[in-house]
């Protein structure tokens, strides 16, 4: 075991989140204006593309660093069945669910069932696609539909907050499903799919459009909240939420909805609203309705 993923298990890793939690919303302009500076500069971010270009005007880091960007700024795929990238980032992995196994990385895999808190909803994805996408500091930080979809039920699952930054990830065992996490069911009109918002160490906060902020508070265990007849219907490419500061993000499909593009690579950038697999014209599979 490395020194740095030895760190891991080691660190304080809520009590080191709420400490950056606080300081990523302090307003004193010098504070802000220095942090906002060095993200900026370490990272060369394009302001051109930001809603709000001036990054002064922010009120604290944490806005600077959930901005919104201009229209068009992420056009989305013009092929109506591609399903479209959630965010800006890099695949960290990609490609077919196994018998309920996801690879994580070389030689580490988890099940479906530890992602998702809820064996039977995992059922469906037995034999499906997933995809990984990390965001790093320098990434638009706000998450985005892969297809049309009608949110059916939400669970947070309690859990660590280790680093998701790819030395954790191909040196720690189910680090997906051992991080705090909330799963976003939904369904489109021909099946099932979820998004997973997975938070990590410096990273742990996560919002969504219709629920605000989500984590924290950090779950004691897992809670499921049931969605279905509220209407609340997501088009493709529509914000679904956002983290505070980076982490990942996991879109499963089940076997029949359709796939993820087989081209995909590890370390490969993506941006938002690009194709990243497309449907199956014509098929139904299993919806959610025992959830």
């Amino acid at each position: 075991m490395s020194l740095a993923v030895l760190l891991q298990h080691l660190a304080p890793h809520k009590l080191l989140s709420g400490i950056v939690r606080r300081a990523t919303r302090w307003t004193w302009a010098p504070w802000k204006n220095f942090l906002i500076g060095r993200i900026v500069r370490s990272y060369r971010v394009d302001l051109a593309e930001a809603e709000n270009p001036d990054p002064a005007s922010y009120a604290h880091f944490n806005a600077f660093f959930t901005r919104a960007l201009k229209a068009g700024a992420r056009p989305l795929a013009d092929d109506a069945e591609a399903i479209l990238c959630p965010a800006d980032g890099r695949i960290s992995q990609s490609g077919a669910i196994s018998e309920g196994r996801i690879l994580q990385a070389k030689g580490r895999h988890y099940s479906a069932a530890e992602l998702l808190g809820d064996a039977q909803a995992a059922d469906v994805y037995a034999r499906g696609g997933f995809l990984t996408v990390y965001l790093s500091p320098r990434d638009y930080h706000r998450l985005h539909m892969p297809l049309d979809g009608e949110l059916v039920a939400t669970t947070h699952v309690p859990g660590r907050l280790f680093s998701v930054a790819p030395f954790a990830v191909e040196g720690i065992d189910r680090l997906f499903a051992r991080n705090e996490r909330l799963v976003c069911h939904f369904r489109h009109e021909h099946g099932p799919f979820a998004v997973v918002l997975v938070g990590a160490m410096l990273v742990s906060g996560i919002q969504t459009v219709w629920g605000d902020i989500e984590v924290p508070p950090y779950a004691r265990k897992i809670t499921h909240r049931d969605y279905r007849g509220r209407g609340i219907r997501l088009a493709r490419g529509a914000e679904l939420g956002r983290f505070d500061m980076g982490s990942t993000v996991i879109v499963l499909i089940p076997a029949g909805l359709g796939a993820f593009d087989p081209a995909l690579q590890p370390e490969q950038a993506v941006r938002m609203g690009t194709a990243v697999g497309r449907l199956s014209r014509g098929q139904n599979v299993t919806s959610l309705d025992k959830m």
